[in-house]
Protein backbone atom coordinates (compact mmCIF):
# COMPACT_ATOMS: atom_id res chain seq x y z
CA UNK A 1 0.00 0.00 0.00
CA UNK A 2 1.35 2.86 -0.85
CA UNK A 3 0.05 5.40 1.66
CA UNK A 4 1.97 3.49 4.26
CA UNK A 5 4.93 3.06 2.06
CA UNK A 6 4.91 7.10 1.99
CA UNK A 7 4.14 7.19 6.30
CA UNK A 8 7.38 4.80 6.31
CA UNK A 9 9.94 6.91 4.09
CA UNK A 10 8.07 10.03 6.21
CA UNK A 11 9.02 8.39 9.86
CA UNK A 12 12.52 7.79 8.58
CA UNK A 13 13.45 11.52 7.28
CA UNK A 14 11.66 12.67 10.57
CA UNK A 15 13.86 9.95 12.87
CA UNK A 16 16.70 11.56 11.40
CA UNK A 17 15.77 14.74 11.79
CA UNK A 18 15.27 14.25 15.43
CA UNK A 19 18.62 13.21 16.09
CA UNK A 20 20.06 16.09 14.65
CA UNK A 21 17.45 18.52 16.40
CA UNK A 22 18.72 18.20 19.96
CA UNK A 23 22.18 19.16 18.92
CA UNK A 24 20.88 22.05 16.49
CA UNK A 25 18.20 23.28 19.58
CA UNK A 26 20.99 23.75 21.87
CA UNK A 27 23.19 25.69 20.24
CA UNK A 28 20.69 27.89 18.32
CA UNK A 29 17.97 27.65 20.43
CA UNK A 30 13.95 26.66 18.71
CA UNK A 31 13.42 29.74 17.10
CA UNK A 32 16.29 29.96 15.12
CA UNK A 33 16.67 26.18 14.10
CA UNK A 34 12.53 26.34 13.03
CA UNK A 35 13.55 29.17 10.81
CA UNK A 36 16.59 27.50 9.41
CA UNK A 37 14.67 24.70 8.56
CA UNK A 38 11.87 25.71 7.14
CA UNK A 39 13.94 27.90 5.09
CA UNK A 40 16.09 25.16 4.00
CA UNK A 41 12.76 23.09 2.78
CA UNK A 42 11.19 25.93 1.35
CA UNK A 43 14.55 26.29 -0.66
CA UNK A 44 14.31 22.79 -1.99
CA UNK A 45 10.44 22.68 -2.57
CA UNK A 46 10.42 25.50 -4.44
CA UNK A 47 11.60 24.80 -7.06
CA UNK A 48 9.80 21.47 -7.64
CA UNK A 49 7.06 22.92 -6.90
CA UNK A 50 7.26 25.32 -9.49
CA UNK A 51 8.30 23.16 -11.78
CA UNK A 52 6.46 20.13 -11.27
CA UNK A 53 3.43 21.58 -9.99
CA UNK A 54 0.08 21.62 -11.92
CA UNK A 55 -1.11 25.05 -11.05
CA UNK A 56 -4.09 24.31 -13.29
CA UNK A 57 -5.33 22.51 -10.44
CA UNK A 58 -5.01 24.71 -8.17
CA UNK A 59 -8.30 26.10 -6.46
CA UNK A 60 -8.71 28.42 -3.36
CA UNK A 61 -10.13 25.87 -0.75
CA UNK A 62 -7.23 23.87 -1.48
CA UNK A 63 -5.03 26.64 -1.17
CA UNK A 64 -6.59 27.78 2.26
CA UNK A 65 -6.61 24.04 3.55
CA UNK A 66 -2.84 24.07 2.77
CA UNK A 67 -1.94 27.75 4.65
CA UNK A 68 -3.86 26.61 7.77
CA UNK A 69 -1.63 23.47 7.57
CA UNK A 70 1.22 24.86 7.65
CA UNK A 71 0.23 27.26 10.32
CA UNK A 72 -1.01 24.15 12.37
CA UNK A 73 2.66 22.49 11.52
CA UNK A 74 4.50 25.33 13.13
CA UNK A 75 2.37 24.65 16.62
CA UNK A 76 2.56 21.28 16.23
CA UNK A 77 7.02 21.26 15.87
CA UNK A 78 6.80 23.82 18.51
CA UNK A 79 5.22 21.67 20.74
CA UNK A 80 7.55 19.07 20.01
CA UNK A 81 10.24 20.50 21.01
CA UNK A 82 9.49 22.39 23.88
CA UNK A 83 8.42 19.38 25.71
CA UNK A 84 11.18 17.55 24.68
CA UNK A 85 12.83 20.44 26.62
CA UNK A 86 11.01 20.46 29.34
CA UNK A 87 9.97 17.17 30.37
CA UNK A 88 11.25 13.13 29.44
CA UNK A 89 10.73 10.98 26.54
CA UNK A 90 8.96 9.10 28.92
CA UNK A 91 6.37 11.28 29.67
CA UNK A 92 5.91 13.70 26.65
CA UNK A 93 6.45 10.71 23.80
CA UNK A 94 3.23 8.60 24.23
CA UNK A 95 1.05 11.95 24.33
CA UNK A 96 2.98 13.58 20.91
CA UNK A 97 3.14 9.82 19.09
CA UNK A 98 -1.03 9.71 19.46
CA UNK A 99 -1.69 11.59 16.74
CA UNK A 100 -2.66 8.72 14.58
CA UNK A 101 -6.19 8.22 16.46
CA UNK A 102 -7.11 11.74 15.58
CA UNK A 103 -5.78 10.58 12.19
CA UNK A 104 -8.54 7.67 12.38
CA UNK A 105 -11.39 9.69 13.49
CA UNK A 106 -11.28 12.48 10.93
CA UNK A 107 -11.08 9.40 8.46
CA UNK A 108 -14.34 8.21 10.21
CA UNK A 109 -16.04 11.89 10.02
CA UNK A 110 -15.12 11.70 6.36
CA UNK A 111 -16.99 8.37 5.78
CA UNK A 112 -14.09 6.23 5.53
CA UNK A 113 -14.73 3.84 8.66
CA UNK A 114 -11.41 1.55 9.71
CA UNK A 115 -12.25 -1.67 10.24
CA UNK A 116 -11.90 -2.96 14.06
CA UNK A 117 -8.38 -4.90 12.89
CA UNK A 118 -7.35 -1.52 11.66
CA UNK A 119 -8.34 0.55 15.30
CA UNK A 120 -6.51 -2.51 16.53
CA UNK A 121 -3.76 -1.99 14.33
CA UNK A 122 -3.19 1.41 15.43
CA UNK A 123 -3.63 1.12 19.05
CA UNK A 124 -0.81 -1.13 18.95
CA UNK A 125 1.55 0.48 17.26
CA UNK A 126 0.39 3.76 19.56
CA UNK A 127 1.49 1.66 22.63
CA UNK A 128 4.39 0.20 20.82
CA UNK A 129 5.94 3.57 20.38
CA UNK A 130 5.10 4.86 24.08
CA UNK A 131 6.52 1.21 25.14
CA UNK A 132 9.43 1.86 23.76
CA UNK A 133 9.78 5.85 24.95
CA UNK A 134 9.03 4.61 28.41
CA UNK A 135 11.79 1.91 28.19
CA UNK A 136 14.40 4.00 26.35
CA UNK A 137 13.62 6.60 29.02
CA UNK A 138 13.67 5.08 32.16
CA UNK A 139 17.58 2.87 31.02
CA UNK A 140 19.16 6.19 29.61
CA UNK A 141 17.81 8.38 33.27
CA UNK A 142 17.29 6.04 35.72
CA UNK A 143 17.75 8.56 38.51
CA UNK A 144 15.21 11.28 36.60
CA UNK A 145 12.31 10.45 38.95
CA UNK A 146 9.14 12.00 38.33
CA UNK A 147 8.73 12.63 42.40
CA UNK A 148 11.65 14.67 42.20
CA UNK A 149 10.22 16.99 39.02
CA UNK A 150 8.13 20.35 39.77
CA UNK A 151 4.61 19.71 39.14
CA UNK A 152 4.59 22.89 37.29
CA UNK A 153 7.49 21.53 35.04
CA UNK A 154 5.26 17.96 34.61
CA UNK A 155 2.40 19.87 33.40
CA UNK A 156 3.94 22.41 31.27
CA UNK A 157 5.67 19.50 29.00
CA UNK A 158 2.18 17.71 29.24
CA UNK A 159 0.39 20.84 27.77
CA UNK A 160 2.91 21.49 24.83
CA UNK A 161 3.19 17.15 24.11
CA UNK A 162 -0.75 17.64 24.02
CA UNK A 163 -1.03 20.75 21.46
CA UNK A 164 2.15 18.77 19.42
CA UNK A 165 -0.32 15.97 18.63
CA UNK A 166 -3.43 17.93 18.07
CA UNK A 167 -0.81 20.28 15.84
CA UNK A 168 0.00 17.62 13.90
CA UNK A 169 -3.17 15.50 14.10
CA UNK A 170 -4.38 18.65 12.31
CA UNK A 171 -1.75 19.51 10.12
CA UNK A 172 -1.77 16.08 7.85
CA UNK A 173 -5.88 16.14 7.97
CA UNK A 174 -5.77 19.63 6.44
CA UNK A 175 -2.52 19.06 4.63
CA UNK A 176 -4.21 16.04 2.94
CA UNK A 177 -7.56 17.46 2.49
CA UNK A 178 -6.10 20.25 0.14
CA UNK A 179 -4.19 17.83 -1.60
CA UNK A 180 -7.60 16.18 -2.35
CA UNK A 181 -9.01 19.47 -3.70
CA UNK A 182 -6.08 20.55 -5.98
CA UNK A 183 -2.15 19.40 -7.23
CA UNK A 184 0.23 17.54 -4.32
CA UNK A 185 3.17 20.07 -5.27
CA UNK A 186 1.48 23.38 -5.18
CA UNK A 187 -0.17 22.34 -1.20
CA UNK A 188 3.16 21.34 -0.57
CA UNK A 189 5.24 24.72 -1.49
CA UNK A 190 2.09 26.57 0.07
CA UNK A 191 2.35 24.75 2.88
CA UNK A 192 5.69 25.67 3.72
CA UNK A 193 5.49 29.27 2.91
CA UNK A 194 2.62 29.62 5.69
CA UNK A 195 4.48 27.94 8.23
CA UNK A 196 7.46 29.92 7.49
CA UNK A 197 5.38 32.80 7.52
CA UNK A 198 3.98 31.71 11.13
CA UNK A 199 7.76 31.71 12.33
CA UNK A 200 9.16 34.81 10.60
CA UNK A 201 6.22 36.72 12.15
CA UNK A 202 6.75 34.96 16.11
CA UNK A 203 10.52 35.98 15.43
CA UNK A 204 9.69 39.88 14.33
CA UNK A 205 6.90 40.25 16.46
CA UNK A 206 8.93 39.50 19.46
CA UNK A 207 12.22 40.38 18.52
CA UNK A 208 13.89 36.86 19.18
CA UNK A 209 17.87 37.29 18.99
CA UNK A 210 18.99 34.91 16.15
CA UNK A 211 22.26 33.39 16.65
CA UNK A 212 23.63 33.55 13.14
CA UNK A 213 26.99 32.98 13.67
CA UNK A 214 28.21 29.77 14.99
CA UNK A 215 25.15 28.23 14.04
CA UNK A 216 25.52 24.64 12.54
CA UNK A 217 24.51 25.76 9.21
CA UNK A 218 24.77 22.14 7.36
CA UNK A 219 23.00 20.14 10.36
CA UNK A 220 20.52 22.48 9.91
CA UNK A 221 19.90 21.45 6.15
CA UNK A 222 20.26 18.48 6.57
CA UNK A 223 16.97 18.70 9.18
CA UNK A 224 15.42 20.75 6.53
CA UNK A 225 15.73 18.51 3.80
CA UNK A 226 14.51 15.54 5.61
CA UNK A 227 11.68 17.62 7.34
CA UNK A 228 10.45 18.76 3.78
CA UNK A 229 10.70 15.42 2.95
CA UNK A 230 8.95 13.86 5.68
CA UNK A 231 5.37 16.39 5.61
CA UNK A 232 5.32 16.48 1.65
CA UNK A 233 5.21 12.72 1.51
CA UNK A 234 2.58 12.92 4.40
CA UNK A 235 0.50 15.42 2.12
CA UNK A 236 0.95 13.60 -1.17
CA UNK A 237 -0.68 10.94 0.21
CA UNK A 238 -4.27 12.94 0.64
CA UNK A 239 -4.47 11.26 -2.95
CA UNK A 240 -4.31 8.06 -2.46
CA UNK A 241 -6.36 4.82 -1.15
CA UNK A 242 -6.65 5.00 3.36
CA UNK A 243 -4.45 8.55 3.34
CA UNK A 244 -4.88 8.52 7.07
CA UNK A 245 -2.41 5.39 7.21
CA UNK A 246 0.48 7.26 6.40
CA UNK A 247 0.12 9.32 9.30
CA UNK A 248 -0.18 6.41 11.56
CA UNK A 249 3.02 4.83 9.80
CA UNK A 250 4.71 7.93 10.46
CA UNK A 251 4.30 8.43 14.14
CA UNK A 252 6.68 6.13 14.65
CA UNK A 253 9.74 8.58 14.18
CA UNK A 254 10.26 7.96 17.39
CA UNK A 255 10.88 4.18 17.11
CA UNK A 256 13.47 4.97 13.99
CA UNK A 257 15.22 7.99 16.27
CA UNK A 258 15.95 4.90 18.76
CA UNK A 259 16.90 2.77 16.06
CA UNK A 260 19.24 4.37 14.33
CA UNK A 261 21.02 5.63 17.57
CA UNK A 262 21.43 1.81 18.17
CA UNK A 263 22.79 1.50 14.52
CA UNK A 264 25.20 4.03 14.49
CA UNK A 265 25.74 5.45 18.10
CA UNK A 266 26.15 1.90 19.42
CA UNK A 267 23.32 2.87 22.13
CA UNK A 268 21.65 -0.90 23.74
CA UNK A 269 18.12 -2.02 23.16
CA UNK A 270 16.86 -4.61 25.43
CA UNK A 271 14.70 -7.04 25.16
CA UNK A 272 11.31 -5.97 25.58
CA UNK A 273 12.46 -3.01 23.92
CA UNK A 274 12.69 -4.97 20.71
CA UNK A 275 9.17 -6.62 21.68
CA UNK A 276 7.74 -3.23 21.60
CA UNK A 277 9.58 -2.59 18.10
CA UNK A 278 7.98 -5.92 16.94
CA UNK A 279 4.70 -4.62 18.29
CA UNK A 280 4.79 -1.79 15.89
CA UNK A 281 5.85 -3.20 12.68
CA UNK A 282 3.06 -6.06 13.26
CA UNK A 283 0.41 -3.63 13.64
CA UNK A 284 1.76 -1.69 10.25
CA UNK A 285 2.10 -5.48 8.61
CA UNK A 286 -1.45 -5.84 9.46
CA UNK A 287 -2.20 -2.34 7.64
CA UNK A 288 -0.64 -3.83 4.81
CA UNK A 289 -2.62 -6.22 3.74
Amino acid sequence: MLSLTFGLIAALAWGIHDVCASTATARTGIPMTMLAVLTTGLLLVGPAALILGDWRMVTWPGLSLAALSGATYTLAAFGLYRAFSIGPVRLVSPVIGAFPILSLLVAAAQGRYPTLGQWLAVFAIVLGVAMIAVLTDHHDHPADSDAARPAHATRTALFWASLSALGFGTTFALGQAASQAGNEWPTILVTRLSALAVVGTFVLFRRVPLPWQGAPWKLLAAMGFCDATALGLVQAAGSLPHAEFAAVTSSIFGVVTILLAWAFLKERLGALQWGSVAVVFAGIGYLAL
